[in-house]
C-alpha cells in the first residue's frame, strides 16, 4: 500500500467543488427550460427538504443559545 494518502480537508475541498458544479449546472439547464419534469419535482423535492434541515438547525441553535443564558449565572 503505497498509495498517496489524501488529506481530509483536499478531500472534502474537491468533493465540494464537484458539488457546487454539479448545482451550477442544474441551476443553469432549470433557468434554460431545460429540465424534464420529473427532474424539475426531485431539484424542487431537495430544495424543500434543505430549507426544512436550515430552519430546524437554526431553531436548534437558538434553543442551544437559550439553555446557555439561562445556565449563566446573574450578578447580584
Amino acid at each position: 500500500m503505497n498509495a498517496e494518502i489524501i488529506p481530509r480537508g483536499q478531500a472534502i475541498a474537491a468533493a465540494r467543488a464537484v458539488l457546487d458544479r454539479a448545482c451550477h449546472r442544474i441551476a443553469y439547464d432549470r433557468a434554460a427550460g431545460r429540465l424534464s419534469p420529473e427532474h424539475e419535482l426531485i431539484v424542487r423535492r431537495i430544495e424543500r427538504n434543505q430549507r426544512k434541515q436550515r430552519r430546524q438547525a437554526a431553531a436548534d441553535a437558538a434553543a442551544a443559545d437559550a439553555a446557555k443564558q439561562s445556565a449563566r449565572p446573574t450578578a447580584a
